[in-house]
């Protein structure tokens, strides 16, 4: 005859079983060390991370490290390391005219509005929101401007202006615009031409100013010279009398006289009288 034995029964017998008891007991701790796991969460250097629960964004942000966290949370990483977004269009002056703009944008993911990008915006924001409103804002603002004034001093300000737009638009929604950097404009041929050789010109013209000033103080300095060498010849002919220059020519003859050159003085000889000395 068998003997029954119930599912009670064998339960208490296997629950006595030494190797039955182990490997309860490991199983446990497999399960609590993938729980463990599960609940490390890692971010990378320049990332935060975003947790999701089922889907839904719990709006807590992890800093760069290792965090422990509910294991049925998942963590999102998102960069917000300086990024930068080259676009090259072409848009229209004020005065109608085409021209070629390289443009870039340098900017970054706001750490605190991480949660809010990643929800409203998803990973994918740069196509999103960032172009659209960099090219929206580039035809704003080269709008306004004539074509010439872009090509020669306006740079700056476009690039202000772009910057201002861009600021109003995307840093609400947690990307914090840095700068704005006009790369190059491009002109159509004959255009580009055109204001070049204005240029050229305005560059002559200064030149000639230049030397016509130059020459100008140049002709006032010798004015100045001249009269000076005249005010000087004013002042020396009116100090030398006939008196002066008899006396001055006795002083030099009576110098010569004793010297020990040999000569014959002429005494009242001359148109004045003065003495002529002839050497032998």
């Amino acid at each position: 005859m068998t003997n029954f034995v119930s599912p009670r029964d064998r339960l208490i017998q296997a629950d006595s079983n030494p190797a039955f008891r182990l490997g309860a007991v490991g199983l446990v701790a497999l399960l609590l060390l993938i729980f463990l796991f599960a609940g490390i969460a890692k971010v990378d250097a320049g990332h935060v991370g975003v947790l999701t629960l089922f889907g839904r964004v719990t709006g807590e942000i992890l800093p760069e490290g290792i965090h422990l966290v509910n294991p049925f949370k998942i963590n999102n990483q998102m960069t917000v390391r300086t990024q930068e977004i080259k676009e090259s269009a072409s848009v229209p002056s004020s005065e109608g005219l085409v021209m070629n703009l390289d443009t870039s944008l340098i900017y970054h993911v706001n750490p605190t509005q991480a949660a809010d990008v990643f929800q409203k915006l998803g990973p994918r924001y740069l196509d999103v929101l960032i172009e659209p409103t960099l090219r929206a804002a580039i035809r704003e603002s080269t709008a306004s401007h004539t074509a010439n004034a872009l090509y020669t001093g306006e740079r700056e300000a476009v690039a202000r202006q772009i910057k201002a737009q861009l600021v109003k638009e995307l840093n609400p929604r947690g990307l914090e615009v840095e700068t704005v950097l006009l790369r190059d404009i491009q002109l159509p041929y004959t255009l580009k031409a055109s204001i070049e050789t204005k240029q050229q010109a305005e560059q002559e013209s200064l030149a000639m100013n230049f030397r016509l000033q130059r020459e100008r103080q140049e002709a006032e300095r010798k004015r100045i010279e001249a009269q000076g060498i005249h005010d000087f010849q004013q002042i020396v002919a009116q100090g030398i009398s006939p008196a002066l220059l008899e006396w001055k020519g006795i002083e030099a003859t009576e110098t010569l006289a004793k010297s020990a050159n040999a000569k014959v003085v002429v005494i009242g000889s001359g148109k004045n009288g003065l003495p002529v000395i002839l050497g032998q």
